[in-house]
Protein backbone atom coordinates (compact mmCIF):
# COMPACT_ATOMS: atom_id res chain seq x y z
CA UNK A 1 0.00 0.00 0.00
CA UNK A 2 1.63 3.25 -1.09
CA UNK A 3 1.44 6.08 1.41
CA UNK A 4 -0.35 8.34 -1.11
CA UNK A 5 -3.11 5.76 -1.45
CA UNK A 6 -3.67 5.28 2.28
CA UNK A 7 -7.29 5.50 3.27
CA UNK A 8 -8.59 7.61 6.15
CA UNK A 9 -9.07 5.28 9.09
CA UNK A 10 -9.96 7.99 11.61
CA UNK A 11 -13.42 8.47 10.10
CA UNK A 12 -13.98 4.75 9.76
CA UNK A 13 -13.75 4.03 13.47
CA UNK A 14 -16.97 5.57 14.71
CA UNK A 15 -19.45 2.96 13.51
CA UNK A 16 -17.64 -0.15 14.84
CA UNK A 17 -16.84 1.60 18.11
CA UNK A 18 -20.40 2.66 18.78
CA UNK A 19 -21.57 -0.86 18.00
CA UNK A 20 -19.21 -2.21 20.63
CA UNK A 21 -20.39 0.34 23.18
CA UNK A 22 -24.05 -0.54 22.70
CA UNK A 23 -23.77 -4.31 22.96
CA UNK A 24 -23.20 -4.31 26.71
CA UNK A 25 -21.45 -7.69 26.93
CA UNK A 26 -18.60 -8.92 29.05
CA UNK A 27 -15.09 -8.79 27.62
CA UNK A 28 -13.99 -11.90 25.76
CA UNK A 29 -10.23 -12.46 25.78
CA UNK A 30 -9.08 -13.82 22.48
CA UNK A 31 -6.41 -16.48 22.25
CA UNK A 32 -7.93 -18.33 19.29
CA UNK A 33 -6.61 -21.69 18.15
CA UNK A 34 -4.01 -21.25 15.39
CA UNK A 35 -5.08 -22.24 11.86
CA UNK A 36 -2.57 -23.37 9.28
CA UNK A 37 -1.74 -19.80 8.30
CA UNK A 38 -0.49 -19.11 11.81
CA UNK A 39 2.44 -21.49 11.43
CA UNK A 40 4.37 -19.46 8.87
CA UNK A 41 8.08 -18.90 9.38
CA UNK A 42 9.20 -15.69 11.04
CA UNK A 43 12.48 -13.83 10.42
CA UNK A 44 15.07 -14.34 13.15
CA UNK A 45 14.81 -12.04 16.17
CA UNK A 46 16.45 -12.08 19.60
CA UNK A 47 14.89 -14.57 22.00
CA UNK A 48 13.68 -13.21 25.32
CA UNK A 49 13.20 -15.60 28.22
CA UNK A 50 10.02 -15.35 30.32
CA UNK A 51 12.16 -14.41 33.32
CA UNK A 52 13.23 -11.26 31.49
CA UNK A 53 9.71 -9.85 31.32
CA UNK A 54 9.97 -6.52 33.09
CA UNK A 55 6.35 -6.28 34.25
CA UNK A 56 3.63 -8.75 35.17
CA UNK A 57 1.13 -9.38 32.31
CA UNK A 58 -2.36 -8.02 32.84
CA UNK A 59 -5.03 -10.34 34.19
CA UNK A 60 -8.56 -10.53 32.68
CA UNK A 61 -9.79 -8.56 35.69
CA UNK A 62 -7.27 -5.81 34.98
CA UNK A 63 -8.36 -5.61 31.34
CA UNK A 64 -11.90 -5.19 32.68
CA UNK A 65 -10.56 -2.41 34.90
CA UNK A 66 -9.12 -0.65 31.84
CA UNK A 67 -12.50 -1.00 30.13
CA UNK A 68 -14.18 0.62 33.12
CA UNK A 69 -11.75 3.57 33.05
CA UNK A 70 -12.33 4.10 29.33
CA UNK A 71 -16.10 3.90 29.88
CA UNK A 72 -15.77 6.58 32.56
CA UNK A 73 -13.64 8.78 30.29
CA UNK A 74 -16.33 8.41 27.64
CA UNK A 75 -18.85 10.13 29.92
CA UNK A 76 -16.86 13.35 29.40
CA UNK A 77 -15.57 12.72 25.87
CA UNK A 78 -17.75 10.46 23.76
CA UNK A 79 -15.02 9.83 21.15
CA UNK A 80 -12.94 7.89 23.68
CA UNK A 81 -12.14 4.58 21.93
CA UNK A 82 -12.71 1.05 23.17
CA UNK A 83 -9.74 -0.93 24.46
CA UNK A 84 -9.50 -3.07 21.32
CA UNK A 85 -8.81 0.11 19.33
CA UNK A 86 -6.22 1.15 21.94
CA UNK A 87 -4.64 -2.30 21.69
CA UNK A 88 -4.12 -1.92 17.94
CA UNK A 89 -2.86 1.65 18.40
CA UNK A 90 -0.33 0.41 20.98
CA UNK A 91 0.91 -2.37 18.70
CA UNK A 92 1.65 0.17 15.96
CA UNK A 93 3.52 2.38 18.41
CA UNK A 94 5.63 -0.55 19.60
CA UNK A 95 6.48 -1.32 15.95
CA UNK A 96 7.06 2.30 14.98
CA UNK A 97 10.43 3.34 13.58
CA UNK A 98 10.81 6.09 16.19
CA UNK A 99 10.05 5.78 19.89
CA UNK A 100 7.08 8.08 20.35
CA UNK A 101 6.68 9.40 23.87
CA UNK A 102 3.42 9.16 25.87
CA UNK A 103 3.14 12.97 26.00
CA UNK A 104 2.95 12.88 22.20
CA UNK A 105 0.61 9.95 21.62
CA UNK A 106 -1.93 10.10 24.47
CA UNK A 107 -3.44 13.40 23.26
CA UNK A 108 -3.89 11.71 19.85
CA UNK A 109 -5.44 8.54 21.28
CA UNK A 110 -7.52 9.79 24.21
CA UNK A 111 -7.54 13.58 23.72
CA UNK A 112 -6.06 13.99 27.19
CA UNK A 113 -2.81 15.47 28.42
CA UNK A 114 -0.64 13.78 31.02
CA UNK A 115 0.18 16.86 33.09
CA UNK A 116 -3.26 18.25 33.67
CA UNK A 117 -3.30 19.91 30.24
CA UNK A 118 -6.41 18.21 28.87
CA UNK A 119 -7.64 18.77 25.35
CA UNK A 120 -11.22 17.51 25.13
CA UNK A 121 -11.22 14.58 27.54
CA UNK A 122 -9.93 14.17 31.04
CA UNK A 123 -9.30 11.61 33.74
CA UNK A 124 -11.56 11.83 36.77
CA UNK A 125 -8.64 12.47 39.08
CA UNK A 126 -4.93 11.83 39.47
CA UNK A 127 -5.56 8.41 41.04
CA UNK A 128 -7.44 7.26 37.96
CA UNK A 129 -4.78 8.73 35.69
CA UNK A 130 -1.96 6.95 37.51
CA UNK A 131 -3.82 3.64 37.56
CA UNK A 132 -4.49 3.77 33.83
CA UNK A 133 -0.85 4.64 33.11
CA UNK A 134 0.35 1.76 35.28
CA UNK A 135 -1.89 -0.74 33.49
CA UNK A 136 -0.95 0.72 30.11
CA UNK A 137 2.78 0.39 30.90
CA UNK A 138 2.39 -3.24 31.86
CA UNK A 139 0.51 -4.10 28.70
CA UNK A 140 3.07 -2.17 26.63
CA UNK A 141 5.85 -4.20 28.23
CA UNK A 142 4.03 -7.45 27.50
CA UNK A 143 3.44 -6.55 23.84
CA UNK A 144 7.02 -5.35 23.36
CA UNK A 145 8.49 -8.49 24.90
CA UNK A 146 6.23 -10.69 22.76
CA UNK A 147 7.30 -8.94 19.57
CA UNK A 148 10.97 -9.28 20.54
CA UNK A 149 10.61 -12.99 21.32
CA UNK A 150 11.71 -15.66 18.87
CA UNK A 151 8.65 -17.76 18.08
CA UNK A 152 7.82 -20.33 15.41
CA UNK A 153 4.02 -20.33 15.62
CA UNK A 154 1.31 -18.12 17.07
CA UNK A 155 0.21 -20.75 19.55
CA UNK A 156 3.52 -20.20 21.36
CA UNK A 157 2.80 -18.90 24.87
CA UNK A 158 5.27 -16.04 24.25
CA UNK A 159 3.61 -14.91 21.01
CA UNK A 160 1.70 -11.64 20.71
CA UNK A 161 -2.00 -12.25 21.38
CA UNK A 162 -4.05 -9.11 20.78
CA UNK A 163 -6.94 -8.55 23.13
CA UNK A 164 -9.82 -8.56 20.65
CA UNK A 165 -13.52 -9.26 20.97
CA UNK A 166 -15.85 -11.39 18.89
CA UNK A 167 -18.83 -9.05 19.10
CA UNK A 168 -20.82 -10.92 16.46
CA UNK A 169 -20.28 -14.19 18.31
CA UNK A 170 -21.35 -12.66 21.60
CA UNK A 171 -24.50 -11.25 20.04
CA UNK A 172 -25.29 -14.56 18.31
CA UNK A 173 -25.18 -16.23 21.74
CA UNK A 174 -27.74 -13.83 23.22
CA UNK A 175 -31.40 -14.77 23.73
CA UNK A 176 -33.41 -14.08 20.57
CA UNK A 177 -35.35 -11.22 22.14
CA UNK A 178 -32.18 -9.33 23.08
CA UNK A 179 -30.50 -10.14 19.79
CA UNK A 180 -33.42 -8.67 17.84
CA UNK A 181 -32.73 -5.23 19.35
CA UNK A 182 -29.32 -5.05 17.68
CA UNK A 183 -28.61 -4.24 14.06
CA UNK A 184 -26.25 -6.98 12.96
CA UNK A 185 -24.88 -5.00 10.02
CA UNK A 186 -23.39 -2.41 12.38
CA UNK A 187 -21.45 -4.93 14.45
CA UNK A 188 -17.69 -4.92 13.81
CA UNK A 189 -16.05 -8.01 12.37
CA UNK A 190 -13.52 -10.02 14.33
CA UNK A 191 -10.33 -7.94 14.93
CA UNK A 192 -11.65 -5.07 12.81
CA UNK A 193 -11.48 -2.47 15.59
CA UNK A 194 -7.95 -3.64 16.51
CA UNK A 195 -6.81 -3.13 12.91
CA UNK A 196 -8.46 0.29 12.76
CA UNK A 197 -6.52 1.31 15.87
CA UNK A 198 -3.25 0.11 14.33
CA UNK A 199 -3.79 2.03 11.11
CA UNK A 200 -4.94 5.12 12.98
CA UNK A 201 -1.50 5.29 14.59
CA UNK A 202 0.20 4.71 11.23
CA UNK A 203 -1.71 7.65 9.76
CA UNK A 204 -1.00 9.84 12.79
CA UNK A 205 2.76 9.60 12.22
CA UNK A 206 3.16 9.18 8.44
CA UNK A 207 6.83 10.24 8.41
CA UNK A 208 7.72 7.32 10.67
CA UNK A 209 5.96 4.89 8.31
CA UNK A 210 7.25 6.37 5.06
CA UNK A 211 8.70 3.75 2.72
CA UNK A 212 12.50 3.39 2.88
CA UNK A 213 14.63 3.50 -0.27
CA UNK A 214 15.49 -0.19 -0.15
CA UNK A 215 13.24 -1.97 -2.67
CA UNK A 216 12.98 -5.19 -0.68
CA UNK A 217 12.09 -3.22 2.44
CA UNK A 218 9.37 -1.40 0.51
CA UNK A 219 7.83 -4.75 -0.46
CA UNK A 220 8.05 -5.90 3.16
CA UNK A 221 6.40 -2.70 4.42
CA UNK A 222 3.63 -2.78 1.81
CA UNK A 223 2.83 -6.45 2.46
CA UNK A 224 2.68 -5.88 6.22
CA UNK A 225 0.40 -2.86 6.00
CA UNK A 226 -1.84 -4.54 3.44
CA UNK A 227 -2.36 -7.46 5.83
CA UNK A 228 -3.48 -5.04 8.56
CA UNK A 229 -5.67 -3.04 6.17
CA UNK A 230 -7.42 -6.27 5.10
CA UNK A 231 -8.66 -6.64 8.68
CA UNK A 232 -10.20 -3.16 8.64
CA UNK A 233 -12.73 -4.49 6.13
CA UNK A 234 -15.90 -6.40 7.01
CA UNK A 235 -15.97 -10.18 7.13
CA UNK A 236 -18.61 -10.89 4.51
CA UNK A 237 -17.85 -14.59 4.12
CA UNK A 238 -20.28 -17.17 5.59
CA UNK A 239 -19.41 -17.73 9.28
CA UNK A 240 -18.19 -21.25 9.98
CA UNK A 241 -16.21 -20.93 13.24
CA UNK A 242 -16.64 -19.88 16.84
CA UNK A 243 -13.18 -19.22 18.23
CA UNK A 244 -14.15 -19.03 21.90
CA UNK A 245 -16.66 -21.86 22.28
CA UNK A 246 -16.60 -24.91 20.02
CA UNK A 247 -20.30 -25.38 20.71
CA UNK A 248 -21.19 -21.76 20.14
CA UNK A 249 -22.90 -20.33 17.05
CA UNK A 250 -20.52 -19.67 14.11
CA UNK A 251 -19.55 -16.00 13.85
CA UNK A 252 -16.22 -15.94 11.99
CA UNK A 253 -15.27 -17.24 8.57
CA UNK A 254 -12.18 -19.36 8.07
CA UNK A 255 -10.92 -16.72 5.66
CA UNK A 256 -11.18 -14.11 8.43
CA UNK A 257 -9.32 -16.24 10.95
CA UNK A 258 -6.52 -16.82 8.45
CA UNK A 259 -6.46 -13.08 7.69
CA UNK A 260 -6.15 -12.44 11.43
CA UNK A 261 -3.15 -14.76 11.57
CA UNK A 262 -1.60 -12.96 8.60
CA UNK A 263 -2.18 -9.67 10.41
CA UNK A 264 -0.36 -10.81 13.54
CA UNK A 265 2.60 -12.08 11.50
CA UNK A 266 2.54 -8.71 9.73
CA UNK A 267 3.01 -6.97 13.09
CA UNK A 268 6.11 -9.10 13.68
CA UNK A 269 7.41 -8.28 10.20
CA UNK A 270 6.84 -4.54 10.62
CA UNK A 271 8.49 -4.59 14.03
CA UNK A 272 11.52 -6.40 12.59
CA UNK A 273 11.67 -4.06 9.60
CA UNK A 274 11.94 -0.88 11.65
CA UNK A 275 14.34 -2.50 14.13
CA UNK A 276 16.67 -3.19 11.21
CA UNK A 277 16.47 0.35 9.86
CA UNK A 278 16.41 2.25 13.14
CA UNK A 279 15.14 5.82 13.59
CA UNK A 280 15.19 8.13 10.59
CA UNK A 281 18.28 10.34 10.37
CA UNK A 282 17.50 13.93 9.51
CA UNK A 283 19.72 15.41 6.82
CA UNK A 284 21.65 18.43 8.10
CA UNK A 285 22.05 20.97 5.33
CA UNK A 286 24.90 23.40 5.79
CA UNK A 287 24.29 26.90 4.50
CA UNK A 288 26.45 27.92 1.55
CA UNK A 289 29.20 30.32 2.66
CA UNK A 290 29.50 33.38 0.37
CA UNK A 291 32.80 34.03 -1.34
CA UNK A 292 35.01 36.67 0.27
CA UNK A 293 34.13 39.24 -2.39
CA UNK A 294 30.44 38.31 -2.56
CA UNK A 295 27.76 40.35 -0.85
CA UNK A 296 27.25 39.19 2.72
CA UNK A 297 24.17 36.99 3.22
CA UNK A 298 23.11 39.03 6.25
CA UNK A 299 21.80 41.75 3.95
CA UNK A 300 24.15 44.51 5.07
CA UNK A 301 25.17 45.33 1.49
CA UNK A 302 28.84 44.92 2.36
CA UNK A 303 31.20 42.33 0.98
CA UNK A 304 31.39 39.16 3.04
CA UNK A 305 35.09 39.77 3.87
CA UNK A 306 34.18 43.19 5.26
CA UNK A 307 31.17 41.97 7.23
CA UNK A 308 30.36 38.55 8.78
CA UNK A 309 33.47 37.01 7.20
CA UNK A 310 35.83 39.56 8.74
CA UNK A 311 38.57 37.96 10.86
Amino acid sequence: MQQAQAMSFAGKVSAPDRAVQNVGIARIHCHPPPPAAMNQDLPDSPAIAPSELALEPLSPEEFDEIDAILDELRTRYDETPQWEFCEGFMAALVCCRRLIEPTEYFPVLLAVGLDGDEDEGSFADDTQRQRFMALWARRWSEVAQSLHAEIESLDDSHAYHPEVMDIRGAVASMPEQERAKLVESTLPSFAQVWALGFMYAVEAWPDEWAAPRDKEAVKWLDAGLQAIVALTEDDNEPPTLCVFDENGPPSISLKRLNAFADGIWAVYDLHELWRNFGPRVETVRKAVTPGRNDLCSCGSGKKYKKCCGAT
